[in-house]
């Protein structure tokens, strides 16, 4: 179980491109993030990254209207049958063209996929028990040019197509008399979208320029009359005579009334009208500057339609009438897709520019999720001391925190003027310190979320790496332009020292945790090792044989690890300076090819190296990646290869591909490389060539898939990795119930319920942790008695503690039973608190998972205190306002007695006021 890491989740990035949708709850966005989807509960704040991965890009996204079925379309047209339930694949089919819309049909009987110039009709997997889950209905053809968007009716028995060619079709889902195919023209572009009405055969159109045409049909919904097939002639052979003598004579009868049905059915023909066209120009009123449309969406409930634009604007209006609502603009990059939840109170808006996911209610003009990844590639990342947090710096300067449970990003700092190259936390947590390579350090404060302290070099320098010590009061940058280090000091601000010796750029630094050692590596083929508070020049010189690329202490501080860029990670002893062991990483990395490439992938591999290292918790573990799509898990005392991951399968990246394929290959050259022209054609700026950081929708090119950073989790139970597809979070396999230890004959369920029964409190919480099933191991732990706590904990073996310490830390996320849980923690912290100590290197994972959760619990239930607090204090405030007694007059005086509406102290309400205060009180639970 120590090595089943599996994907978990994805941080980093939102949305790339593709439609974006809502569950049919309203209460869920599904959005595609390059080949995998992503679901944000918008009601739970949480976000889950499904387990699924295409091989290319995904495009389309359809959501059955059960919300139990899903169908992925990636950019070669391969489409994914998902289950919302297993989180799997289900079944594959290639459409083996681009599809640029899929629906389900109201009913959820049938989708439609535009395909070309046509549209096919599947049945809904799941309804039959098919083999093959994609069972063709009809394919109807009619347009011109590619078909663009779909839409159904309420009853699902017609749908409307639009497509490039200007035009819009009406088809049938079955044959019908009176209904065939029905075109509707009279725009200038392309069809962006096309709208039934509720219940009606009424059609809205919008096309690319931003003009809305209203048709009204002349056919209500249920007036479509289902085709019947025309009366055969009967045989003559079998008519007898009288019969043919009686056909005879109503043959000039049954003519007639034929004539009279096939007028009537030319008049039964549906029709549509266009009663009204509007203008967005024109809504906007005159002046106003309207980019080309590039998406929409109608919620038929309301009839309301919110489009997005180019330019970053996106507008509500009302129809038929085309009524302007709202006018708002959310950034200057594409609007790539629109949606209304099911209440049509919120709107989804995706924007793939800048990769950015927004949930906006229109009607209170709120935000209710406004999520946003780096713009350009994340190139660094830090795990918080607790593992709650992931810091994360991007190429487009900005420093972002990610809740590692949520998945959501709470805070971003956007001082930093160029990239940042590195962040890292204090020991306390409090702090994240990035280095940039616009010449400054900056501090971030994470309780107030503000900048509070900016360190400088007295001459303009490039930061490429940065470390604090464990008090966190020193703060070291490694310059790539001036080959030296800058010492800090994080109370003051000031600069202490500035560390000179290395000849070429200082790539890494890394901190000792038990001594003030600093280890810097360089491209000048050496490690220094440094006394800061010491002396000023380097204590020792390790000389490698390569470019050293990254060093990192182990978490004890007695072992250093230096990768070189002959892919060879080494170990040495800090003390003794002596080589301990090395490992050969070279054909670890797999092999990969570019595009462009002329060469094999072998060959290719030899320019390549590990950028990145992190010792696990306990030391024993060492995690690598560099230029390629795996990441390697090696032991350090075995200096073998342990499980190597591929983070990603997406073909759309470049340096995916092992084997040179010629059907892309001709004389003049690899027809990768020919620029599609996509810039010219959707009028984007194209940059000069090779430019490929800064502005990539403006250049078709792939990015080469690389990551740049991994990290362990301080709980040890997960660990991340930075990559070109994002924040890539991969966790250890909770689904693994059986992991036996000491068992034997008698170790069974029923004899540990059997002496929970009997009162054998300490048997039976021994022998569930023999058997390691949870369910069981929580109904044992439960059912103790709080008195039994004290005996138990302190007759319980060492090795049964660190089980019982590590069940306890990863069950305190969950649990209602807080309090219970914690007395178990305190009585076990007192009781073997000093062995703990004395092994905390080995279950320290096991320690910073216990800090994590029980932090968490400690800030959900503040939260809850404290509201409840206000809300008492408002009610007690009420109450004190209600027993005020006003002024009476001098009658009532000499009388005695009191007005009615005077409330003694020791009165009580009566029932008008014990209703209020109910409702009061319901209101505020």
């Amino acid at each position: 179980m120590k090595f089943s890491y599996k994907f978990s989740n994805l941080l980093g990035s939102v949305y790339r491109k593709g439609n974006i949708l809502f569950s049919p709850d309203g209460n869920s966005v599904i959005s595609p993030v390059g080949n995998r989807v992503s679901i944000f509960d918008l009601k739970n704040n949480q976000s889950e990254t499904l387990p699924i991965e295409s091989n290319t890009n995904i495009t389309c996204v359809a959501l059955s209207p059960d919300g139990v079925t899903l169908i992925l379309v990636n950019e070669e047209g391969d489409a994914l049958l998902c289950s919302l339930l297993s989180r799997t694949v289900i079944h594959t089919y290639k459409f083996h063209r681009t599809v640029h819309s899929i629906q389900f049909s109201p009913d959820g009987k049938k989708f439609a996929a535009t395909r070309d110039n046509m549209v096919q009709i599947f049945h809904a997997p799941g309804k039959s028990k098919e083999f093959n889950p994609f069972v063709l209905y009809r394919s109807f053809y009619g347009a011109y040019d590619e078909t663009m968007c779909i839409d159904w009716t309420s009853d699902s028995r017609a749908f409307c197509v639009g497509s490039k060619d200007m035009n819009t079709r009406i088809y049938g889902t079955e044959p019908y008399n009176n209904l065939i195919v029905y075109s509707i023209g009279g725009h200038a572009d392309a069809i962006v979208g096309a709208f039934f009405e509720k219940d009606s055969l009424n059609l809205y159109i919008i096309s690319r320029t931003g003009h809305i045409s209203v048709w009204k049909c002349n056919t209500e919904l249920d007036g479509l009359i289902p085709y019947s097939k025309p009366k055969m002639e009967t045989d003559a052979k079998l008519l007898s005579d009288n019969e043919e003598e009686e056909e005879e004579e109503e043959e000039p009868d049954k003519k007639e009334e034929d004539a009279t049905k096939n007028s009537v059915k030319n008049e039964d023909q549906i029709k549509y009208t266009r009663v009204a066209k509007h203008s967005y120009r024109e809504s906007l009123g005159e002046g106003a500057r309207v980019s080309k449309l590039t998406s929409v969406a109608f919620h038929k409930d309301i009839n309301i339609l919110v489009s997005g634009f180019k330019d970053g604007s996106f507008y509500l209006h009302e129809l038929p009438d085309f009524n302007l609502i709202h006018s708002l603009s959310i950034s200057d990059q594409t609007i790539s897709s629109v949606a209304f939840n099911k209440t049509g109170d919120w709107i989804g808006l995706a924007c793939s520019g800048l990769g950015q996911l927004l949930v906006w209610e229109w009607q209170s003009e709120t935000y209710v999720l406004k999520q946003q990844g780096h713009f350009n590639n994340i190139s660094c990342l830090s795990y918080s001391p607790d593992g709650q947090y992931i810091s994360t710096g991007g190429d487009d300067g900005k420093v972002k925190l990610w809740n590692t449970s949520s998945g959501f990003c709470f805070v971003t700092f956007n001082e930093h003027l160029g990239g940042v190259t590195g962040v890292t936390f204090t020991q306390n947590g409090q702090v994240v310190l990035s280095s940039s390579l616009d010449g400054t350090v900056r501090a971030f404060d994470l309780n107030r979320y503000r900048n509070f302290r900016t360190f400088t070099s007295p001459r303009p320098v490039q930061f490429s790496c940065i470390t604090v010590d464990h008090s966190g009061d020193i703060v070291c940058a490694g310059g790539m332009d001036t080959f030296e280090i800058f010492v800090w000091s994080m109370q003051t601000g000031r600069l202490l020292e500035v560390l000179a010796g290395h000849e070429g750029p200082v790539s890494s630094l890394s901190f000792s945790s038990n001594k003030a050692l600093l280890a810097s590596g360089s491209w000048d083929k050496t490690v220094k090792l440094w006394d800061v508070f010491e002396s000023k020049g380097a204590k020792e010189n390790i000389v490698l044989s390569s470019d050293v690329l990254a060093v990192k202490f182990r978490p004890d501080g007695k072992e250093l690890a230096v990768s070189t860029l002959d892919a060879q990670i080494t170990f040495w002893d800090p003390s003794n300076l002596i080589q301990t062991h090395s490992i050969e990483g070279r054909h670890d990395l797999g092999y990969s090819r570019k595009e462009g490439d002329k060469i094999t992938a072998k060959k290719s591999s030899a320019g390549k190296a590990f950028l990145t290292i992190c010792y696990s918790a306990d030391g024993k573990c060492l995690l690598a990646a560099g230029q390629s799509k795996s990441v390697c898990i090696y032991s350090v005392p075995d200096q073998l290869l342990i499980k190597k991951f591929d983070v990603s399968c997406n073909m759309s990246f470049d340096g995916m591909e092992e084997y040179l394929d010629k059907k892309k290959m001709t004389e003049w050259g690899s027809l990768s490389l020919v620029d599609q022209g996509e810039g010219d054609k959707n009028g984007q700026n194209i940059s000069l060539p090779g430019v490929k950081k800064g502005d990539m929708s403006s250049r078709h090119w792939k990015p080469e898939v690389r990551i740049v950073s991994v990290q362990f989790s301080p709980t040890g139970r997960a660990w991340a990795a930075a990559t070109t597809e994002g924040l890539m979070i991969y966790s250890l396999d909770s689904g693994l119930v059986f992991d036996p230890f000491d068992l034997d004959i008698e170790v069974t369920p029923k004899s540990t319920k059997k002496a929970l029964s009997k009162g054998e409190y300490s048997t039976a919480l021994i022998l569930s942790f023999k058997l390691n099933e949870m369910k069981l191991k929580q109904e044992v732990f439960e059912q103790i008695p709080v008195s039994s706590v004290d005996v138990i904990v302190e007759n319980l073996p060492d090795i049964y503690v660190d089980k019982l310490l590590g069940f306890l830390a990863s069950q305190i996320e969950h649990t209602a039973h807080i309090e219970f849980y914690l007395l178990w923690v305190n009585r076990i912290l007192m009781t073997h608190g000093l062995k703990l100590k004395q092994r905390s290197q080995k279950i320290i994972s096991c320690l910073r998972t216990l800090q994590k959760n029980v932090t968490r619990k400690y800030e959900d239930i503040g939260k809850i205190c404290d509201h409840n607090k206000y809300s008492i204090d408002y009610i007690l405030a009420l109450s004190e306002c209600k027993r005020k007694q006003v002024p009476v007059s001098e009658d009532e005086e000499e009388e005695g007695g009191a007005s009615d509406s005077v409330m003694g102290e020791g009165d009580e309400l009566d029932s008008s006021d014990e209703d209020f205060m109910t409702n009061l009180m319901e209101k505020v639970t």
